[in-house]
């Protein structure tokens, strides 16, 4: 028999959970929320603006008025609590039984999604820092990444994109400095031309590093960009 699993959300024991490290209770609660969200950069819109026709009411303003390199965002959940601790224990507690939730999420998801009809040709993961790297002894993106590309049928290459540049922590910026600290951090080793390229990461917050790397893709030819992150900051 085997033994009880304990939620890592509520850590509570409930013995079988189908639902995989979070239990039935935490997962009715606190996923798949009904969120209206920018098609482009995943930000939730106020619900009056699905009342007007068109695609632009699924556009969110900054987003229609000054369009970011990547084309299309999906995100399953607002970074908020309880379910920032799903992140922040992939990031700093090792526990890739995260990765793998966060994956398989994603790819129901992304089935049927306009964005991913049809599906990308391969999958990146957003690449660390080498000291970062070293320090963590895992890329959680990539630990993401290739249960999605598993569940898509699609490529993936960890080594499509890669930064090369030592960065400061994005959290500890403002979101302009943001933009400036990651816009030459990213070089496309891989040929992409009239490919269609997703981008994986755990938490997309500003997006200024998705921007960087979308930017690089398109630069190096790629034909469109869509972002696949666990979670997405609501506001900056």
């Amino acid at each position: 028999m085997a033994l009880p699993r304990h939620c890592l959300l509520c850590g509570l024991s409930c013995g079988r959970m189908p639902q995989g490290p979070i239990c039935p209770a935490c997962d009715a609660a606190y996923w798949n929320e009904p969120r209206l969200r920018c098609t482009v950069c995943a930000l939730p819109l106020p619900r009056l603006r699905a009342r007007h026709g068109g695609a632009a009411r699924f556009c969110c303003a900054a987003c229609s008025r000054t369009p970011p390199p990547f084309d299309a965002t999906l995100a399953l959940a607002d970074y908020r609590p309880p379910l920032e601790r799903l992140a922040l224990g992939l990031k700093f507690r090792s526990r890739l039984a995260v990765a793998r939730e966060f994956g398989a999420r994603l790819a129901r998801l992304a089935d049927d999604h306009p964005a991913c009809t049809p599906a990308p040709d391969v999958l990146a993961p957003m690449p660390l820092a080498h000291a970062r790297l070293v320090a963590r002894g895992f890329n959680q993106a990539w630990e993401i990444a290739r249960p999605l590309a598993h569940a898509l049928g699609v490529a993936t290459d960890p080594t499509l994109l890669r930064r090369v540049a030592e960065t400061a922590p994005q959290s500890r910026l403002d979101r302009e400095a943001r933009r400036r600290n990651v816009a030459q951090a990213f070089r496309v080793t891989q040929r992409v031309r009239g490919l269609h390229v997703g981008l994986v990461d755990d938490v997309m917050t500003s997006g200024a590093t998705l921007e960087a790397a979308a930017r690089a893709l398109k630069a190096a030819g790629a034909r469109r960009v869509t972002n696949f992150v666990a979670l997405r900051t609501p506001r900056d």
